[in-house]
């Protein structure tokens, strides 16, 4: 009597291949998100070169409009980025501020500003440590060394650096020019095109637990200052009534009075 023939489960390469076209894939976490683009900003006298500050990746630049890239904040200790700011008269000074801009639970903090002199090659830390997201720099296109951020605060607890920060000295020293309260901070800032000492900015009130997420409230609004942050208005005509949450800000190039 002969022996029945037995079939042996293939080995190695062959196995693999014969078990993907069956596999279903699914995430396994942390998160159902990848890089994250969080800002650009391009060379306003070399188009081909750009900055991208990534959520969950660093810096990186390209000089050939994307056929290659480089990343360029990989040796700095945050490597989460929430926006990436060309000083407009010397667009070699490159400002980032560190920590994502969104409030997701998988969203990494980060320690402040960073600024290049030398676009992207070599960084220093230019404060504001415990601001851990940042929104926008504005940097002032008559002087360099003024520069605002909006600093958007912690997302887990209430504190913290948050607000509209100023300084004029290349961020030697930091000013705090609104504040509002412990867990609302600014999540967006730009310049009157026509009028730099004219800032508009969105404030942002939002709070993190584990069990739950706040995302606005009666402190979210508008403000606009005319006078370099010296002063600030909240605005409020024609602007929901009520809490409110997220707000994005632009500024009409061709009409500064359309925002």
């Amino acid at each position: 009597m002969e022996n029945p023939t037995t079939s042996l489960p293939a080995t190695g390469n062959e196995a693999i291949a014969k078990a993907i076209p069956g596999l279903q894939l699914r995430s396994i976490g942390p998160a159902f998100m990848g890089g994250r683009i969080a800002d650009i900003a391009v060379h306003p006298s070399q188009p081909t070169t750009w900055y991208i500050a990534v959520g969950s990746g660093g810096l990186w630049k390209t000089v050939n409009a994307g056929v290659t890239w480089q990343p360029v904040f990989e040796k700095q200790p945050s490597y989460s980025l929430g926006c990436v700011t060309l000083d407009p008269s010397n667009p070699e000074i490159v400002w980032v501020g560190t920590g994502e801009n969104v409030s997701g639970r998988h969203v990494a903090w980060g320690d402040g500003v960073y600024r290049s002199r030398d676009g992207g090659r070599t960084w220093q830390q230019m404060g504001l440590s415990t601001s851990e997201h940042i929104g926008k720099i504005l940097v002032d296109p008559r002087d360099g060394n003024v520069v605002y951020v909006a600093a958007e605060g912690s997302l887990w607890v209430s504190g913290g650096e948050r607000g509209v920060y100023k300084t004029t000295d290349g961020g030697a020293s930091w000013t705090a020019v609104l504040t509002i309260n412990d867990d609302t901070g600014i999540t967006d800032i730009c310049f009157d095109p026509a009028n730099p000492d004219t800032v508009y900015a969105a404030a942002y009130q939002r709070r993190r637990h584990v069990w739950a997420f706040m995302g606005g409230g009666p402190s979210s609004g508008l403000y606009k200052t005319t006078d370099g942050g010296a002063t600030w208005r909240r605005l409020s005509e024609g602007l929901p009534k009520g809490d409110m949450g997220k707000i994005g800000l632009a500024v009409s190039p061709a009409n500064p009075n359309l925002v």
